[in-house]
């Protein structure tokens, strides 16, 4: 039976000493953010976390969801008693915005304690989280009647949210998109059409279901400039705010998946549904766009949190498991074998895994304080600076980290030889639900040609210099010290390695646009490893910090620094391996006729 403890300590080690939180405590969104409060939250929503999300994954996970005859779904037993807590607790208003019900956190705190419960059950923690990307839409585009009818009940949890994007002919090209909007004579339109893959279409934990669905009015250019979004409730809201009568809205079935089974993944008919315009005519693609970057963020917290869980129970298992002796001589002496924690191909899993895990935590920790920067920072400028960085990054989260977290996945698997490979360890259902964090959401692929053709060169690379030199800033910074020295150097290494794969795109890419796309995923690697060293430089020298201080944690610095050698020793050297995948370009790569293969 698998565990989960949640990384609290880890956690106030970044937002605390690292991203040095209480910095920011005159900003509004911070002020009442004090350590303090930091820890009560987080030790109360790790508690929530391990003790009513967790013991469900499993279950979940083997009964799954049933749609019945009538097209109800109904969740897996514990499902709707543990989201009753979650709403009780107010665990989904933490960073939503006061007026409308939130606790007004900042956005960092909510990342924080999404972690935890995406760790201890994710295909639970999908039903709040999609909704989490239909607040951002109304919130930025909805007219304040639409914010004042669906908020509220979304901030509480009372409702919950969906996006409806995908149809079964059309994924990432959405000009190919089907749905009709017919405009009414009272405003409202009549929608009509099928979306799939859509996580939390029906359920039964909340009272409402607000679905944001992409369609095209009769009268717009059946093009991706035609697309417009709309409100499409499961029951219509009366004037008052009570449910009226339910919409013409379905689920026709649920996806048959590889994982997630406990999240009601489903095939959803619109029959004529009453719809409701949500900003302007077609500028669809506009909000959509504030959903998926807000999703793109959170499934790349999905990779980093089961890639931690993973390794969680691997370390457990690698401890008391006894095979064989260790190459130096036996360390279990009483016993017939050593536990496999000793041979060191074993310890090469954990540690990936682990590097991964503490510099994942940091930087997607660092990319949610940019979110609120972008927000609430003090002047236009470092908002501005806050928003560049986050978008730069937000393809290189969302790919990097589903890729490793999936790779770990499979290598904490790999730990537990063929216990893994059966269902009672939990190690198989890991690598199962980390597989579809690098599909849904824009797959990875999609995500690197997004880094590499769009964010690259957005306001002529303002936001690539941008980091690139804050990077540089740190080496320079770090390289005078005697400890830090050999780990500014590995950064330096890969700093160099980046930067000759981006001139190595701007001389060859504009005029071959294939050598683009074949660079691509390794461009996006090298960036996800360049800003995992960037947050490590930064761990290690608050590490070192601590301890030539005395701290009363030495082991907890001293491992941090141990994992820092290692992130610097055997991760980021792969960046010399994808600098000359990009400079390989696409020659060979497109050679082979499409009849060939």
């Amino acid at each position: 039976m698998p565990s989960y403890k949640a990384p609290v300590r880890d956690t106030l080690f970044v937002l605390n000493e690292v991203l040095r939180c209480a910095q920011y405590q005159r900003l509004p969104a911070f002020a009442e953010a004090t350590p303090d409060l930091l820890q009560a939250v987080l030790t109360e929503g790790a508690k929530f976390a391990e003790e009513v999300v967790q013991p469900i994954n499993l279950s979940g996970d083997e009964l799954g969801c049933t749609r019945h005859a009538d097209g109800r779904v109904t969740t897996p037993p514990g499902f709707k008693e543990a989201y009753r807590q979650f709403v009780e607790g107010g665990w989904g208003a933490l960073a939503a915005d006061p007026a409308y019900g939130g606790q007004g956190l900042p956005h960092i705190v909510s990342t924080a304690f999404e972690e935890y419960m995406i760790a201890a059950n994710m295909a639970f923690t999908m039903y709040p989280g999609l909704t989490l990307g239909a607040i951002a839409a109304i919130t930025a585009v909805g007219s304040e009647q639409q914010k004042q009818r669906y908020l509220p009940n979304l901030i509480s949890g009372h409702w919950t949210g969906t996006m409806n994007l995908t149809e079964p002919h059309c994924g990432t090209d959405l000009g190919l998109l089907r749905t009709k909007a017919e405009l009414q004579a009272d405003g409202t339109c009549r929608i009509t059409g099928t979306k799939i893959f859509i996580s939390a279409g029906e359920h039964d934990l909340s009272h409402n279901i607000i679905h944001l669905v992409l369609a095209k009015m009769s009268d717009s250019p059946d093009t991706v400039k035609g697309i417009s979004l709309f409100v499409v409730p499961k029951f219509l809201v009366n004037d008052d705010g009570s449910l009226g009568a339910r919409n013409a809205v379905t689920c026709g079935a649920i996806e048959e998946k590889m994982g997630i089974h406990g999240n009601a993944t489903c095939v959803m008919n619109y029959d004529g549904a009453t719809g409701y315009l949500i900003g302007e005519k077609e500028k669809g693609m506009r909000a959509m766009f504030i959903m998926m970057n807000a999703a793109r963020l959170g499934v790349g917290l999905q990779g980093l949190a089961i890639s931690e869980v993973a390794y969680q129970n691997a370390v457990i298992y690698a401890r008391e498991r006894l095979q064989g002796r260790a190459l130096t001589g036996p360390k279990n002496a009483a016993g017939k074998a050593d536990p496999i924690i000793v041979h060191p191909d074993v310890r090469r899993m954990l540690m990936n895994a682990r590097a991964f895990n503490e510099g994942g935590r940091a930087l997607a920790l660092w990319g949610a304080l940019m979110v609120d920067l972008a927000h609430a920072a003090a002047t236009p400028e470092e908002r501005q600076t806050a928003d560049d960085l986050v978008g730069l990054l937000t393809p290189v989260i969302k790919g990097y980290f589903t890729d490793q977290g999936y790779v770990n996945a499979t290598n904490a698997q790999q730990c537990f030889g063929g216990h893994g490979y059966v269902r009672e360890w939990g190690m198989e259902q890991f690598v199962r639900d980390a597989r579809i964090a690098m599909i849904y959401e824009g797959t990875n692929g999609v995500q690197a040609l997004d880094l590499v053709g769009r964010k690259l060169a957005a306001n002529g690379g303002r936001a690539l210099r941008l980091f690139l030199s804050q990077v540089g800033a740190l080496i320079a910074e770090t390289a005078l010290d005697r400890q830090l020295a050999p780990l500014a150097e590995g950064l330096k290494r890969a700093l160099d390695d980046v930067q000759g794969a981006t001139q190595w795109l701007m001389r060859n890419a504009l005029m071959k646009p294939d050598n683009a796309g074949a660079g691509s995923i390794a461009y996006l690697y090298l960036m996800g490893l360049l800003a995992l060293g960037y947050m490590w430089l930064q761990m290690a020298k608050v590490a070192t910090a601590a301890l030539a201080a005395s701290s009363d944690e030495p082991a907890f610095y001293d491992h941090k620094l141990t994992t820092a050698r290692y992130f610097f020793s055997h991760v980021i050297a792969e960046t010399a391996v994808h600098r000359a995948r990009v400079e390989a370009g696409a020659e060979n790569l497109m050679a082979l006729a499409a009849e060939a293969f």
